[in-house]
């Protein structure tokens, strides 16, 4: 049966008369009574008896009635519901996180999503592998993902969102803790490391050893934890020093003294489909962009929103190594060393990588 036709009945019930009912739904007289008689006809029953003056609904009109108020009240709501998701501010949205994202500016910007996006149910899911991520992106799983090293793919956009430092996170009490200036790279050989398995978190692992092939560096790993509290913990125990994005400081580990690396930084990017119109992600994209705008260190002059789009050559190695001023560079797949500054400039705007 048609809504329009259930309205028929309701109005009647509401009037108590087929005049009122027709007046009220802008029809005549003969139409709105020939449609209660072909309703009729077609169910099998009476709906509605003469009582004095006005009409009133029969045992099975009051059925009809009461289901027909359900159906229409739930056939509003799901235009309103329609309506709201394609103005972005309705819906639901499942975001991939990288640990040290949690611990840093995305826990900071929750508050302000909830506060601009109330009717928007959010799902976050935490992720350790930057392929997996991207990955989940690209197959639907995820509408966007917040991440370090994206996998590099022609039908997934990136922004640069922020930029923070890689801190050497080691047991109280060593020598290396006591100094408040950031450690020098060559740091990282007079410590045992603790680290990520690389079958866990592989562009990581590689990052870190990067940085300690680029400053002439063997580590000597002692031991590999697969999340950030148990590296952390390993780290209070004294197996040795951990790398981890500055963020992750805000655990506050007891037994374990952050220091930031020197020339050192890491970046988080957020990360959806080319071709998502949902206009909740560039709603979400916007709130979260606007949180780093405000709250974007001093040090990191790259999480400007730069956004890229990345051509399906591969995976997104970007590795740290130190050149003769200290400057940490950015080293490609293909092993050109580029400065840390150049990168920010080529990050500026649209662009497509690996071509």
């Amino acid at each position: 049966m048609e809504l329009r036709l259930l309205g028929y009945v309701v109005a009647i019930a509401e009037e108590g008369s087929i005049s009122g009912a027709a007046r009220r739904l802008h029809l005549t007289q003969p139409t709105l009574s020939r449609q209660l008689r072909e309703m009729e006809r077609q169910l099998g029953t009476v709906l509605f008896v003469r009582e004095g003056r006005g009409l009133t609904p029969t045992p099975a009109g009051q059925v009809l009635v009461h289901r027909a108020t359900t159906v229409l009240a739930e056939a509003e709501a799901a235009l309103k519901d329609v309506r709201l998701a394609a103005q972005g501010i309705t819906g639901r949205l499942v975001v991939t996180f990288a640990g040290s994202g949690i611990n840093g500016p995305l826990g900071a910007a929750l508050g302000r999503v909830r506060r601009e996006l109330p009717r928007v149910h959010l799902q976050l899911e935490e992720s350790f592998n930057d392929a997996e991520m991207s990955t989940g992106v690209l197959e639907g799983r995820f509408d966007l993902a917040v991440q370090r090293l994206p996998m590099r793919d022609a039908r997934l956009s990136t922004q640069v969102w922020w930029r923070e430092p890689l801190t050497l996170f080691l047991p109280a009490g060593h020598p290396l803790a006591y100094p408040s200036e950031p450690a020098p790279l060559a740091a990282l050989g007079q410590i045992p490391l603790v680290i990520w398995p690389r079958d866990v978190s592989p562009r990581s692992y590689d990052e870190i050893i990067a940085l300690c092939h680029g400053a002439g560096i063997v580590p000597q790993i002692s031991a590999e934890g697969r999340s950030v509290q148990t590296l952390l913990a390993l780290v209070a125990a004294k197996f040795g020093a951990a790398v981890l994005a500055d963020s992750h400081r805000a655990l506050r580990r007891i037994g374990v003294t952050p220091r930031p690396l020197a020339g050192t930084s890491t970046t988080l990017h957020l990360v959806w489909r080319a071709d998502d119109t949902n206009p909740l992600v560039e709603r979400l994209r916007t709130v979260l962009t606007h949180v780093t705008d405000a709250t974007t260190p001093t040090d990191s002059p790259d999480a400007t929103g730069a956004t890229s789009t990345i051509d399906a050559t591969g995976t997104a190695d970007v590795m740290g190594t130190t050149d003769a001023t200290g400057c940490t560079a950015l080293t490609d797949d293909s092993g050109a060393a580029r400065t840390a500054s150049s990168t920010t400039a080529r990050q500026r705007g649209v662009r497509r990588q690996g071509r």
